[in-house]
């Protein structure tokens, strides 16, 4: 299963740097989409129905919106007494309640995310501005790391939206190569007990040993916050080469194999790609983390907008 994936899911068809060129993929024009992509996910969130909210614990803030009739029931706590003083009428106050949320990105910069599909590392570059931009946003905390032989943070946490521009040119200048060992590198993400929140993985999956990814995000599960996986995908990877002699190479260890691909072999491939992936799946339900699988091929808006509605944290916003 390791070698199918690691070879023929990766064979080499051009010869792309670790770093592609400044191909404007987070130029000013995008950057207004995810502007308003922030206001439709506020809109959108508005438009839920609101109640009167209990006194906050520790790290959340309320921010008054409304006032509504009392009915029977409701806590005689959230009065608006003064109010009462000049109508007569008992009216309940009814608060947002706002939580300051760390946000952790965590971006596998490993070979496999740019050779030989390039736009792999295009829809990775883009979500982590996108995560990014949300969260300064919204005025949560954000930390951002690469994940490659281990973990490395590319910058200290940051707050408040002026900081998105440091954001992106961190972005522009992270190189995609050498060997991914997911395991090893969430073993060493260390959130700390005053960091919890919301975490977003975003992989291939595949790295030096796809047997093992299911293995590795599983150390997720005892991370005490919202876990996204977001696994990014070619369509091309899950369809093998033409029939015929082929030289492999792996774009992470440089194992090169020569092997004639038959029908039987290129089925073969389907299955166990597609076994592959039901797996991840599972082990991120299983540890009740939030699976979502990015393909290169549909419009960034719609896979971004969908993805945040399957988890309300950061969705949610202020």
């Amino acid at each position: 299963m390791a070698s199918n994936l690691s070879s023929a899911a990766t064979e080499r068809t051009d010869s792309s740097s670790s770093r592609a060129p400044d191909d404007d993929l987070l130029d000013a024009a995008f950057l207004d989409r995810l502007r308003a992509l922030f206001v439709q996910l506020r809109r959108r969130r508005r438009q839920r129905k609101q109640g009167a909210q209990q006194a906050p614990a520790a790290g959340h803030t309320r921010e008054f919106k409304d006032h509504r009739h009392y009915s029977r029931g409701d806590d005689w706590r959230a009065i608006d007494w003064r109010l009462y003083a000049r109508l007569d009428k008992l009216f309940i106050r009814v608060f947002e309640e706002i939580q300051e949320l760390h946000v952790h990105v965590l971006l596998d910069r490993s070979a496999s995310m740019i050779e030989p599909y390039p736009a792999k590392r295009r829809d990775a570059l883009r979500l982590t501005v996108g995560l990014g931009f949300l969260a300064l946003a919204n005025n949560h905390r954000l930390s951002f790391h690469t994940l490659g032989d281990g973990c490395q943070r590319e910058l200290p946490p940051l707050k408040g939206q002026g900081h998105v521009q440091a954001l992106v040119e961190r972005c522009r200048a992270i190189s995609f190569a050498g060997n991914g060992d997911l395991d090893q590198a969430l073993a060493r993400f260390r959130a700390g007990a005053d960091r919890r929140g919301v975490a977003f993985v975003i992989t291939d999956g595949l790295g030096s040993d796809p047997a093992r990814t299911s293995d590795a995000l599983r150390r997720l599960a005892a991370w005490p916050g919202e876990t996204h996986v977001v696994r990014i995908a070619d369509p091309a990877e899950a369809e093998p080469a033409p029939v015929g002699e082929l030289l492999l190479e792996a774009v992470e260890g440089g194992e090169r194999r020569r092997i004639w691909l038959t029908a039987t072999e290129q089925q073969l491939y389907r299955d166990r790609y597609r076994a592959w992936t039901d797996d991840v799946e599972r082990a991120c339900v299983a540890s009740s983390m939030i699976c979502s699988t990015w393909s290169t091929a549909v419009p960034f808006d719609t896979q971004f907008v969908e993805m945040l509605s399957r988890g309300d944290a950061l969705a949610g916003g202020r």
